[in-house]
């Protein structure tokens, strides 16, 4: 999954960095909470890894500004010299998730990590999985519509699955291209569209079949449910 990291010591920071990367996640690093939240208002994460104290701002008003002004509920897991009772119950009222103290301990890291994922996105854990008409495998890769087989490359499978796995969420269009086709890889801007447009067709992904997949300007895409009122609400404006 995709984490951002926030701590203003390099060591510290590459510590996090490389305990998240061994458990098979992809992490960006910052060093200051300027960085973040101006990279917060294009991209998305799974989880954020955050220090107290920081050059540029506290950490527990750094997570209020996350919670009130951008509207984000990823978990946050703060990792801090902070210790005590006072500050646990400060942390965890501005709206942290979980809160560990220094110096790293990276089992614990790691397991805390786990656990705030485990938690926060159970879809994840699971190969099969059944989304109204729409049942995914995940160990097989296939996908069925109403008990049809849809015929879909790797690439179109996964993105598909990570779309449903994240009914509701917007998703930047890097957190879409990291997690289909890999960090490492330089993925055209264009063939994210393209595989979008080719979902589109292939799961006919329309409000008469319950979802809206929709593009969001300068960010990315968001796969919506929606409740049998939401629906003729849309048909009744095509009308």
């Amino acid at each position: 999954m995709r984490i951002a990291a926030l701590d203003d010591e390099g060591v510290q920071l590459e510590l996090i960095r490389h305990a998240v990367e061994v458990i098979g996640h992809e992490c960006h690093g910052y060093g200051d909470g300027k960085s973040l939240l101006r990279d917060l208002h294009r991209e998305t994460y799974d989880l954020l890894i955050l220090d107290w104290g920081l050059p540029d701002i506290e950490g527990p008003r750094l997570v209020k500004r996350i919670r009130d002004d951008l509207k984000s509920a990823m978990p946050i897991l703060f990792v801090t010299n902070r210790r005590e009772e006072e500050d646990l119950v400060e942390g965890l009222a501005a709206g942290a998730d979980d809160f560990m103290t220094k110096p790293i301990r990276v089992a614990e890291l790691q397991a805390r990590v786990r656990a705030l994922l485990r938690r926060t996105y159970p879809a994840q854990q699971e190969s099969q999985l059944l989304f109204r008409d729409y049942r995914f495998d995940a160990a097989t890769r296939t996908l069925r519509i109403a008990g049809r087989l849809v015929e879909l490359s790797r690439r179109e499978h996964a993105l598909a699955l990570f779309l449903f796995r994240n009914l509701g969420r917007l998703l930047s269009r890097d957190h879409l291209r990291e997690a289909v086709w890999g960090l490492d890889t330089e993925t055209p801007s264009r063939s994210l569209d393209t595989h979008i447009s080719r979902l589109r067709q292939k799961l006919d992904l329309q409000p008469s079949n319950g979802f809206l997949l929709s593009a969001v300007y300068g960010m990315g895409y968001r796969l919506e449910p929606l409740e049998s009122e939401q629906i003729e609400a849309l048909h009744g404006r095509r009308i």
